[in-house]
């Protein structure tokens, strides 16, 4: 009798346990309806952009040539006094990493 009881209680809870597993899992696997599909967005041609410096809509032509400016022009030099200061904030920050005892 108590076999039974119990084979009847084990089956019953695996099958609850299986169906509230699966019971969500077809709803989940599919995308939203307004969600792109990949293959289109990667087929697409972009042609607007965003400004990389102030964030404000580009035509292809205006960001082809930003770029251009952005490869061509060197990137600004700092003056020599204040490379220096920048050189001895860090080694400042090794010594206090390696010695926090001091009060530098």
């Amino acid at each position: 009798m108590k076999w039974i009881r119990f084979s009847v209680i084990s089956l019953s809870s695996s099958i609850l346990v299986w169906l509230l597993s699966h019971m969500g899992a077809t709803v989940m696997a599919l995308p939203p309806v307004e969600d792109i599909p990949e293959e289109i967005l990667r087929t697409e041609i972009i042609i607007e952009a965003r400004s990389p410096i102030d964030g404000k809509p580009l035509t292809a032509v205006e960001y082809a040539q930003l770029q251009e400016q952005l490869r061509v022009s060197p990137p600004p030099k700092l003056s020599s006094k204040l490379r220096q200061t920048v050189f001895l904030l860090r080694i400042r920050g090794v010594l206090l990493q390696l010695f926090p005892f001091l009060d530098l």
